[in-house]
């Protein structure tokens, strides 16, 4: 695809404030008495395994079909590798990044001599854009740093050696974007953003629509005419404007391609036609969104388009292309997550994600309809004991099908009730996927069931299942986790009283929630990031992210007026924080710009003052999410020994899993037995 802001169009969740306190040690919480876990005679495992970087990952197709670009391991940090596309095995690394990971994003351009990598600082998110000549190894920055973030907006093979990269270095709320000569780093401003979400550009690297959300909630399409002036082209309600967006225009301009929910629930691939506005259905699907479109190089039309309920479901538009895909999909047992071809159509790259082994990358040749395996994502995987991640579908309690995701520990007895963790994903407005899931295997391995449910306001099962989490967090999002462990109760497979609950970002939020609004239902918690106030949360977005605000009012509640300010502030976890009597483990990050450590910080103050046990971990280099191995590995050996003194699992021993990381503990390391 040569479209790269769709990233703009998803970034819906953000951050909140700052703060210190003193740190006190609170008597700690009684341990629960559990049995001895089944699987205590194995070996456990390794974290380093389960947790550690992929050995190669985003691996990308040059143009001309002869090489391949991805991301590997130098001295344990990822950088940016190129290699003959035949002999894969005499890449060589173009980058020698020593801080931390480059950005999960490598792009050729169309003159086969450059590729385009992106760096950050401390987990900050500010993305900076660099450029490597892929013969001599030089590399120099393509966007202003550092405080500035940048991304990749469009490329074209129109224009082998530039890009157009939106960056907000003039004004920290709004992107600009800049047509930058990769070759010398040339950069011209191609249009100025005074007040826009953004623009949506063509091949030709024209500006043909702004975009901005409307007043209830939704999105409006402006496009740019002769006169110089913004004309409404389409408006998107709020009802849609989660599922329903452009993804490109045909390379002759006839044709504009979306991604559109209108007049159905489920988004459908569609065409339409820009001299009569006409629409015709490219594919589609009952009960899932389509959510991306492979497009042909140079034509920029459909080939394929993709959705995924449980698993992930190809739908072929070009029937030209039809084998192609049939062939791909019986390349090995897992399913086809990504396809990249060459300017000629005639090589590509594909990757089949697994569930209980290692990701495959395949090189795949049109011409003779065969493929060959290049990479295994993480080949470690193949040799340990991992479990089948099962699709489930929980029927919630006004009726929605939640599609959800378990694992059982490989050796338990059948029938016999297991330990259970939750697991709650971020967002809220993603969702879980199958494949190879860390936490679910690790956990798994340690001797828990582990659930990860796909509540209301998930994306991909149409715009009703979304559209239903408006103004219920703490609510009804909250009511489907709680059906989702009655269920694997009623079902026999969770131990009522040794259920814990783990989340990220929204699934920290909802692991506070879990505790504070059902109080007895949990054993223990695990909030990662998580949102403790709505309010402050809200107040404290970053400058980019303010241009959405008026889409939080309608999904979260208004916290311009008085009532909205009340329900939100009834909504979240810091007003009940009385109400906790189960164990809690924090983790934070000092760099998030999302769910600023104020968040966490203010719930570990309110504990403390009360005089409940809190144990929480923090890392001075890390931003929304763990970054370096070393960081996740340490806190996921603190995780292991928290979870296990209260839900009873085995664990690895600490070892040196702390070495080379920045955690410190702020508060209740004694609480946790083992940490040393």
């Amino acid at each position: 695809m040569p479209r790269f802001d769709l990233e703009r169009r998803r970034l819906l969740l953000a951050a909140a404030g700052a703060g210190a306190f003193a740190l006190g040690a609170p008597p700690a919480w009684p341990q629960a008495s559990a049995e001895k876990s089944p699987l205590a005679a194995e070996t456990p495992i390794p974290r380093r395994v389960l947790f550690g970087d992929p050995e190669r990952s985003v691996v990308r197709i040059s143009p001309d079909g002869r090489h391949v670009a991805f991301l590997a391991p130098v001295d344990g940090v990822l950088n940016a590798w190129v290699g003959p596309i035949d002999d894969p095995g005499a890449a060589r690394p173009l980058t020698r990044v020593a801080d931390r990971n480059l950005g999960p994003w490598l792009v050729w351009l169309h003159n086969n001599r450059h590729l385009v990598y992106f760096r950050e600082v401390g987990g900050d998110e500010n993305w900076q854009a660099h450029r490597v000549d892929v013969e001599t190894g030089a590399s120099i920055p393509l966007t202003p740093g550092p405080g500035v973030k940048s991304y990749l907006h469009q490329q074209s093979y129109h224009f082998p050696d530039e890009l157009l990269i939106a960056h907000n270095e003039r004004d920290k709320r709004f992107f600009d974007i800049y047509r930058i000569n990769v070759a010398t780093g040339q950069s011209t401003l191609l249009q100025a953003n005074n007040g826009f979400v953004g623009f949506f550009t063509d091949p030709q690297f024209r500006v043909r629509f702004a975009t901005r959300i409307t007043a209830d909630g939704g999105w409006e399409y402006l496009e740019h005419r002769a006169d110089g002036d913004w004309h409404s082209f389409a408006k998107i309600g709020m009802s849609d404007a989660m599922a329903t967006e452009p993804v490109e225009f045909s390379d002759d301009g006839k044709e504009l391609y979306w991604l559109d929910s209108r007049g159905r629930d489920t988004a459908a691939a569609v065409a339409q036609d820009l001299a009569t506005g006409a629409t015709r259905v490219l594919a589609k699907d009952a009960k899932a969104d389509m959510v991306e479109m492979v497009l042909e190089p140079g034509s920029y039309r459909p080939i394929a388009s993709t959705c995924v309920r449980a698993r992930t479901n190809w739908h072929v538009i070009d029937r030209a292309y039809a084998e192609d895909f049939a062939n791909l999909a019986q390349l090995c047992d897992g399913d086809l997550n990504y396809v990249g071809l060459s300017d000629d159509r005639q090589q590509a790259i594909a990757y089949l994600e697994r569930d209980a082994g290692s990701g495959r990358f395949f090189h795949y040749d049109r011409v003779a309809k065969k493929g060959r395996l290049l990479f295994k994502s993480r080949s470690a995987l193949d040799e340990v004991p991992l479990v089948p991640l099962e699709p489930v579908v929980v029927r919630a309690r006004d009726g929605l099908d939640l599609v959800c995701y378990l694992s059982r520990p490989r050796n338990a007895a059948p029938g016999k009730r297991l330990p259970m963790v939750l697991c709650v994903h971020g967002g809220p407005w993603s969702r879980d996927y199958w494949g190879f899931h860390n936490t679910h295997q690790w956990l798994a391995n340690r001797g828990y069931a582990a659930l990860s449910v796909n509540y209301r306001g998930s994306t991909g099962f149409g715009k009703n299942f979304v559209n239903a989490a408006n103004l219920e967090w703490a609510g009804r999002m909250h009511d489907d986790l709680m059906d989702a462990v009655d269920w694997a109760i009623g079902a026999g497979i969770a131990e009522e009283k040794r259920v814990g609950i783990f989340g990220e970002s929204y699934g920290g939020y909802a692991t506070l929630v879990g505790l504070t609004f059902t109080p007895e239902k949990f054993a223990c918690g695990v909030d990662l990031f998580g949102i403790s106030n709505l309010l402050t949360f809200l107040r404290a977005v970053p400058d980019y992210w303010k241009p959405w605000q008026t889409l939080w009012k309608v999904r979260m509640g208004d916290y311009t007026a008085e009532a909205g300010q009340k329900f939100l502030q009834e909504r979240s976890p810091l007003k009940h924080v009385e109400r906790i009597v189960r164990p809690l483990l924090i983790g934070q990050g000092a760099n998030d710009v999302r769910v600023k450590p104020a968040e966490s910080e203010q719930i570990v103050a309110a504990m403390q003052a009360r005089g409940l046990p809190v144990t929480y971990v923090y890392y001075s280099d890390e931003g929304h999410g763990f970054s370096r191995p070393e960081n996740r590995r340490s806190f996921t050996a603190v995780a292991e020994m928290f979870l296990a003194t209260h839900l009873g699992g085995r664990f690895e021993p600490i070892g040196d899993d702390f070495a080379g990381s920045t955690i410190a503990f702020k508060a209740g390391r004694d609480l946790i037995p083992g940490l040393g």
